[in-house]
């Protein structure tokens, strides 16, 4: 069933690419651990192109690919626990909170229009990362994905949000970068916009049709109800089938 923009009474979001440009940074512990293993570095528009579906992800297809061969199981390990580490100092050394996300959390909050944030992310980087940025305290919770059969595409943590929100997913809109946020949303039940920003691939977007794609934060107050209409509007009540 469509998703329809004035029954909306929360926003989630996605962290990385969405809230905050973590490049940088994920950049820096990429190449640190590159380096750590006698690999050339990767520049930053080709780690770009490398994330996605967990920092595990990134790192494997960055090891490969400065090894130019297939990394044995130790070395994967190996290159994975030097990235966490090197990661966990630097969360938010060159990281920058996208223009408008602080302005879009807050005209929200005004509106009477929930927000949370659902991340791939574990939480031992998103929960300090978030605080470190000064987003922490804008958002009513944050959910990770601490298990990989937790991750998007997958929309168990989308499920949980609106579960802990007590929403329904039709009033739960969700706001990311890649296609992979737009399909769980989906799947979810949830409506999706997904920002022209982030690290989506080329053409990615356009293949899994979100509800609406926005070129900055503080576009989607355009698509939701005014102050008045939430107060106002009738719960959505589930009807059994």
């Amino acid at each position: 069933m469509p998703v329809k923009m004035n029954q909306i009474r929360a926003v989630a979001f996605d962290l990385d690419g969405t809230l905050i440009d973590t490049l940088p940074d994920l950049t820096t512990a990429v190449n640190a651990t590159l380096s750590a293993l006698g690999a050339h570095p990767l520049s930053q528009a080709r780690v770009k192109e490398l994330v996605g579906d967990g920092a595990d992800k990134l790192v494997a297809r960055a090891v490969v690919e400065a090894l130019a061969q297939e990394a044995t199981d130790e070395k994967q390990a190996r290159a994975m626990e030097l990235f966490l580490a090197g990661y966990a100092e630097q969360l938010f050394s060159r990281s920058k909170v996208y223009p408008e996300a602080v302005r879009t959390l807050r005209a929200l909050q005004e509106r009477a229009i929930r927000v949370c944030c659902v991340t791939n992310k574990s939480s031992r980087f998103a929960l300090p990362l978030l605080e470190q940025a000064g987003l922490g305290s804008l958002l009513e919770f944050t959910l990770c994905a601490d298990r990989t059969e937790d991750r998007k595409p997958n929309p168990v943590l989308l499920l949980q949000a609106c579960e802990r929100l007590g929403l329904i997913p039709r009033e739960m809109l969700y706001v990311g970068d890649s296609h992979t946020d737009v399909i769980a949303a989906h799947a979810a039940g949830c409506g999706a916009v997904a920002v022209t920003f982030g690290y989506h691939k080329p053409g990615s977007l356009e293949r899994v049709g979100p509800d609406a794609t926005v070129a900055s934060l503080i576009q989607i107050l355009s698509l939701l109800p005014s102050p008045e209409a939430v107060a106002g509007a009738p719960r959505i009540q589930e009807v059994p089938i």
